[in-house]
């Protein structure tokens, strides 16, 4: 039930967001579209709710309790961000506003790396604090080992990352010949 719970969420991430941005600037309903944009964290919130109460009636902690630890901490680190580059995106394309600038290319680049690495440690530190709390209600009394797992995989994706913000930033990505940086 949880891994279908967390495909709905994320069903239902993109539908909101789509049917939030059409609202805003197809149907030129943008305070409708803002408040469908705003329900965004209510699945994220059923989603926390049906997993611990999956723990607390009694269900071992596996991989679908971790799946989901790990999903909350991705959308609270860049469901707003994907939202407002999706927003930038649409309003370029459809309402004829300003073309959204791109991640650059030099120092520019690096540094728009690292601030994604960022996004990448909240994620993991969200997560990390739902599986530990996990950890903790389930207690002795069961086999928690997958939740440790979980963890290390969310320390493993944050070296990974910031691995790939230091190579940004000792070779920096050149802008292509012609182009100013």
């Amino acid at each position: 039930m949880i891994v279908a719970l967390i495909i709905a969420c994320e069903v239902g991430f993109w539908v909101l967001l789509a049917a939030g941005l059409a609202l805003r600037y197809l149907a030129k309903m943008p305070r409708l579209g803002a408040a469908v944009l705003l329900c965004e964290p209510v699945m994220e919130l059923v989603l926390l709710v049906v997993t611990t109460l999956d723990l607390k009636n009694g269900a071992a902690p596996d991989w679908k309790h971790g799946l989901a630890a790990l999903y909350i901490g991705y959308t609270v680190a860049y469901g707003h961000y994907t939202i407002k580059w999706l927003d930038g995106h649409a309003a370029y394309r459809l309402a004829g506003g300003p073309k959204p600038a791109g991640a650059g290319y030099g120092k520019e680049r690096a540094a728009h790396e690292w601030r994604l690495w960022i996004r990448t440690v909240v994620a993991a530190a969200v997560a990390l604090g739902l599986l530990q709390a996990a950890i903790w209600y389930v207690g002795d009394a069961g086999d928690v080992s997958s939740l440790k797992a979980w963890q290390y995989g969310a320390l493993r994706a944050v070296g990974i990352h910031g691995l790939i913000a230091v190579a940004y930033t000792v070779w920096p990505k050149k802008a292509p010949a012609g182009q100013v940086s």
